[in-house]
């Protein structure tokens, strides 16, 4: 079979899934349709816009299809019209059986863990907050429980100390793209041997992240509050109140992780630094964001704020 033969419909949605179908395409092979979420009002105007997935498909002239129930007759039909005999789901949503089971071939998963570990909707971030040194990807067939199918390739990578999650979901975003084409010719060769997920530890979730999640716990130690920043950064963030107000941290350091001091107590030179205090040692915040302001580096908003003697972030 060569890869034109191959029919794939290919899921997904963010900016993360792009490189996969680019790959796919580059590589000659026979996408027949891209299946992504329906166009969002986005933008001060909110213009209707299209996902990155649908504006690569449309740059590819592959046929899109944006159905708002995945289980409704009509997209199902539509969807075994492409009589495929492979789909692949790349940061999208979760699948009924009567999607994921339809194609000859299956459907298969690229998660930005090494699975069984980090299942559910935000992987990397979890991975950097829980002060990990190695994450990876994996692909793996679907099955009814999410994130649980049997595996068919890892990849792992190293999570680097000045890693937060914007540099390392790009690093995962292009490697995920490798693993995806590996994946696809693996099948085509008929030589998968897909393995069930083994739970020789505890294991870690990856649950979605919301706003209140975000929000630093300065009784936790300044390691911890370092890594949940990085895990946030830049977005969606980790956020704090100084002075009853909203401020988003995006950088920290650790500087001394013996000193006690109150929890959330800061302390300034007024010019180059602020420490705050934590359950264990101080954390210098380096790059924030207060409501309404730009973000800036900590000597830029000494400049323009003045932090009073007792002043704690809470």
């Amino acid at each position: 079979m060569n890869n034109k033969n191959l029919r794939i419909i290919f899921m997904g949605t963010p900016e993360f899934a792009v490189p996969c179908l680019d790959i796919l395409v580059e590589n000659g092979y026979n996408v027949v349709a891209v299946i992504t979420s329906p166009d969002k009002p986005a933008g001060r105007g909110l213009q209707l816009a299209h996902s990155p997935v649908k504006a690569a498909a449309l740059t590819h002239n592959i046929p899109v299809l944006q159905p708002e129930k995945l289980k409704d007759p009509a997209f199902l039909e539509t969807l075994r019209s492409y009589e495929a005999d492979l789909q692949i789901v790349v940061a999208f949503r979760m699948l009924p059986e009567a999607v994921w089971n339809m194609p000859r071939l299956g459907t298969f998963n690229l998660h930005a863990s090494l699975l069984p570990q980090y299942r559910g909707a935000a992987p990397i971030n979890w991975a950097i907050i829980n002060g990990e040194t190695q994450t990876g990807i994996t692909t793996f067939f679907l099955q009814h429980e999410i994130d649980t199918g049997d595996i068919i390739l890892k990849e792992t990578e190293n999570i680097l100390p000045t890693d937060n999650v914007g540099t390392l979901y790009e690093r995962l975003m292009h490697k995920g793209a490798g693993l995806v084409l590996r994946t696809v010719q693996a099948i085509e060769a008929n030589a998968v041997q897909p393995t069930p997920q083994v739970f020789d530890a505890p294991l870690k979730a990856a649950p979605k992240i919301f706003k209140e999640t975000c929000r630093i716990n300065f009784e936790q130690t300044a390691e911890q509050i370092h890594n949940f920043v990085r895990g946030l950064s830049p977005y969606p963030a980790a956020w704090t109140l100084l002075n009853g107000k909203s401020c988003k941290v995006f950088k920290t350091n650790l500087v001394d992780t013996d000193v006690n001091a109150a929890v959330g107590q800061l302390f300034t030179d007024h010019k180059t630094f602020l420490h705050v205090g934590t359950a264990k040692g101080l954390l210098a915040i380096e790059e924030l964001q207060t409501e309404g302001k730009k973000r800036m580096n900590i000597a830029e908003f000494l400049r323009g704020n003045k932090i009073a003697e007792g002043t704690v972030m809470e």
